[in-house]
């Protein structure tokens, strides 16, 4: 293993160290922010850190190369924006995913769910919730632990990751149902030296036997939503989810933003797309299909840079197939498989078809100086 595994996230009280400063997780409430909210964070972003802010997977917001003098002054500023938990263990908890496709119904049980997580026991600090409450689950490749989803005839339904069906729900009772199903987890031996996940012990056979029953399947899944306009506003995408300040400020003129898993933000009520430095307003635009995580040197655990390299072969990239470059075997920025996946090591690009940056590369080893073109791997 090529990479230490940290076995938590940064958050805003809790911050990550990096090679180019501190690394400051901002969890937006119920995945939005208002147009104070996003601004108080492009002018903190700018003041305090290095003015680089990054969308995360998980739906959060990322202000990098803030320093340990100017941590102080930035959580003071976000707080008088209602951006900051009480405390570590209340942000850690908050690890909730919400659909930026929400509805009214949806805000109620993630307001829910996050008054109910004040009272849960500790769990793993990756362990996540999510609420994909919409007429069809459009998130099942983001990871999670307990997931909302909502079956064919609109029954709210409660799903322990790793099995395929779930078990109906009230709103009224949701957020309790989903404290005892983690309750279950940790009863159950979900954890191993403060580690784990659901659908690790769900894949032992394990199951919450009386808990998920009846056993209903949620509606047929849709496919990751591109830029565009949709019902809920305007929906603009940054490659490798990079977003400068003052780009991020000018967004929040425009609305409130809802923050997405996909490195996306919906803008709300917005009828038409904007035009700012940096969007992806283009759903065929290559560099959709392109991930790579922030690299060397501002990653400590990378072997070398990695988007310079993403941006150049993105436009080579076949239409249809996935590119993933990254500084290390974690593969931080792609969790899932891709077409073509290129990993740093001391040596070289180690490379990867249809897998993991985990898999097990290929015996040749490219130089990032001279990579081949990139057609030569399809």
């Amino acid at each position: 293993m090529s990479f230490k595994v940290q076995g938590w996230c940064p958050g805003a009280l809790r911050p990550m160290a990096s090679g180019d400063g501190l690394v400051v997780r901002v969890r937006p409430p119920s995945g939005r922010l208002t147009e104070r909210q996003a601004s108080g964070i492009a002018e903190v972003a700018q003041r305090y850190g290095n003015g680089v802010i990054e969308l995360s997977g998980r739906a959060n917001v990322q202000i990098r190369g803030v320093t340990p003098e100017t941590h102080a002054p930035l959580i003071s500023t976000l707080r008088k924006h209602d951006l900051i938990d009480a405390d570590v263990a209340a942000e850690t908890r908050r690890n909730i995913i919400v659909t930026p496709f929400a509805d009214a119904r949806t805000y109620r049980l993630a307001e829910a769910l996050q008054r109910a997580l004040g009272d849960a026991p500790e769990l793993p600090g990756k362990f996540g919730f999510i609420l994909d409450c919409g007429a069809a689950p459009v998130m099942t490749d983001v990871q999670a632990d307990i997931r909302f989803e909502r079956a064919a005839d609109g029954t709210l339904l409660l799903r322990a990751a790793g099995c395929d069906l779930g078990a109906p729900v009230t709103e009224a009772a949701a957020a309790e149902a989903a404290l005892a199903l983690a309750q279950w987890f940790l009863e159950a031996g979900g954890v191993t030296e403060g580690r784990g996940r659901m659908a690790q012990l769900i894949a032992t056979s394990a199951r919450p036997e009386g808990q998920l029953a009846p056993a209903i399947a949620p509606a047929p899944a849709q496919s990751q939503p591109l830029p565009g306009i949709v019902k809920q506003g305007a929906l603009v995408a940054f490659a490798f989810g990079q977003i400068d300040a003052d780009t991020l400020g000018a967004l929040a003129a425009l609305g409130p933003l809802r923050v997405t898993p996909w490195r996306m933000i919906l803008t709300e009520g917005l009828t038409w797309m904007p035009n700012l430095p940096g969007l992806i307003s283009d759903p065929t635009d290559p560099l959709l299909r392109a991930h790579a995580c922030t690299g060397a040197p501002a990653c400590l655990q990378a072997h070398g840079p990695t988007r310079d390299l993403a941006r150049s072969l993105a436009s080579h990239l076949p239409e249809g197939k996935t590119l993933h470059v990254s500084g290390c075997s974690k593969g931080c920025a792609w969790p899932l498989p891709a077409d073509l996946t290129l990993v740093a090591t001391p040596a070289g690009l180690s490379v990867i078809r249809d897998g993991r940056a985990s898999d097990t590369p290929e015996t040749a080893v490219i130089s990032p100086s001279e990579p081949r073109h990139i057609s030569e791997f399809f």
